[in-house]
């Protein structure tokens, strides 16, 4: 993805499957938000396709409509109230088709969503989806149904995820669910509960079959990769109660890393997101220990301001990010980075404002996901601090960090010019149907020339030439 910043305001993505013979009923299922919601539509898509049901991308046959929802941001929210709305018609037409609402939002949410939107007939949390079967025979009762317990232990280890959509070719394999860091501007760790890793031996075994199937790219997903601690099972903050030989055989992201990297030597990796205070060096390391893991690394910092840091809780502080950043480039020389960037916290300055400007030039990041703030109800900025930045100050500074990204970003791409890049074709150009689009190690897209022979999946040498903001422009090289 190399947008300067996201979209919140599209639709979003409903994606179908080939038809499992004998089901006769017929799933709508959209996603909005991070990549773990749409990892999460692929076990529910599972669960329910052994329940009868068959996806479907057109709403209006539909006998079940699921949105699986995200919280992060107050537009989200609204996009997916909107999408609601645009349903009632059909419900009126269908009034036997079921309307659930699924993800962060019905966590957060809760019993609201039946007596807000009166079309809603099912909502579920994410720690809930096991329990779709049994909360589907309540609503073909009559009755309205919901589930949205915090599980401590829930990480779906044992259910392989249909594919939905996708090219084939890049997959996301899920290795912790929640979070345990509470920034204080962020909803996850309501809507989403304590971490939990899973079990590195389900991980194995996915990443192989992904292999096996012809995928030749993985990245491995959660909320806070790094925190990645397998001890048998249970929540990362009950380790200091582990055995001692608990203890001793524990797993940690750096050692997960390289026994996928070792487990599946061909499949190129990737992993998000990152998080700087739990983000060691180890890891770092292992990526300079084996080719086929990629040289990328989504890092977000949220502020390059230590108030700010400090206000949003973020548990590092800018010295420390950029000496992170520094011993990352000294380990893996040709790495990339790119960042989340939250613009206008709760008494952010002008002073504010221009150090995390400066961290920006310091860092010199690929790209960069970059948003005004927005409180969001529940989390202990909205209770505690007030969202004092006047809506036209927040747009000008925001305006400001994304053409400072937009120059920085042409900068790299500048310095992938001249060089010959492994590139992995994922599929065919948005503007060219006649040319492929891949990305490198470091997660720059590159477009080139078809040629003969070539075929999705496969990794080509391609020599780039030239590049625009966003994009490295190649051909690829023969011999």
């Amino acid at each position: 993805m190399q947008e300067k910043y996201i979209d919140e305001t599209k639709q979003g993505e409903a994606f179908a499957i080939a038809e499992k013979t004998g089901n006769s009923k017929k799933l709508f299922l959209e996603s909005y938000g991070c990549q773990m919601n749409f990892s999460d539509s692929e076990i529910v898509a599972s669960i329910l396709n052994d329940q009868g049901y068959n996806t479907t991308l057109k709403v209006e046959e539909a006998d079940l409509i699921l949105l699986n929802t995200c919280s992060i941001r107050e537009k989200a929210e609204q996009t997916v109230r909107m999408r609601l709305a645009q349903f009632k018609n059909l419900k009126k037409e269908r009034p036997s088709m079921t309307v659930g609402v699924l993800g962060c939002m019905a966590e957060r949410l809760k019993t609201k969503f039946l007596e807000e939107e009166q079309l809603v007939d099912l909502v579920v949390g994410p720690d809930a989806y096991r329990d779709l079967p049994n909360l589907l025979k309540e609503t073909e009762d009559g009755r309205d149904a919901i589930n949205v317990i915090l599980s401590k232990e829930e990480t779906y280890a044992d259910i392989n995820p249909v594919r939905l959509g996708g090219n084939g070719v890049t997959a996301f394999v899920t290795i912790t669910r929640g979070c345990d860091n509470m920034c204080t501007f962020c909803v996850v760790p309501f809507t989403r509960g304590r971490e939990r890793s899973r079990d590195p031996h389900s991980i194995l075994e996915e990443c192989k079959s992904l292999w096996k199937g012809g995928y030749k790219e993985i990245t491995l997903l959660g909320q806070n990769v790094d925190s990645y601690l397998w001890y048998g099972g249970g929540p990362k903050k009950d380790f200091a109660k582990a055995s001692e030989m608990q203890k001793a055989t524990a797993v940690d992201f750096s050692q997960l890393l390289d026994s996928v990297a070792r487990a599946v030597p061909q499949m190129r990796i990737r992993f998000s997101t990152s998080n700087p205070q739990d983000m060691s060096l180890d890891v770092f390391r292992t990526m300079a220990k084996h080719d086929n893991i990629c040289n990328y690394c989504h890092l977000p910092v949220q502020s390059g301001s230590n108030r700010m840091l400090e206000a949003m809780n973020r548990q590092h502080t800018r010295e420390e990010y950029l000496e992170l950043i520094n011993k990352a480039k000294e380990i893996v020389p040709d790495i990339s980075f790119s960042q989340d960037m939250i613009i206008g916290f709760c008494g952010e300055t002008e002073e504010d404002h221009q150090d995390t400007l400066s961290l920006m030039r310091a860092v010199e990041f690929d790209y960069g996901y970059m948003f005004s703030y927005s409180e969001r109800p529940g989390t202990p900025a909205h209770k505690k601090m007030v969202d004092d930045i006047p809506a036209d100050v927040k747009q000008r500074r925001l305006a400001e960090v994304i053409a400072l990204q937009g120059e920085l970003s042409r900068k790299r791409m500048e310095g992938y010019v001249g060089r010959v890049h492994s590139v992995l074709i994922e599929g065919v150009s948005k503007k060219n149907k006649n040319q492929w689009k891949g990305r490198n190690s470091q997660n720059a897209v590159c477009v080139f020339d078809m040629l003969e022979g070539q075929k999705l999946g496969d990794i080509v040498d391609v020599f780039v030439f030239n590049n625009t903001q966003g994009t490295l422009l190649g051909e690829t090289v023969t011999k």
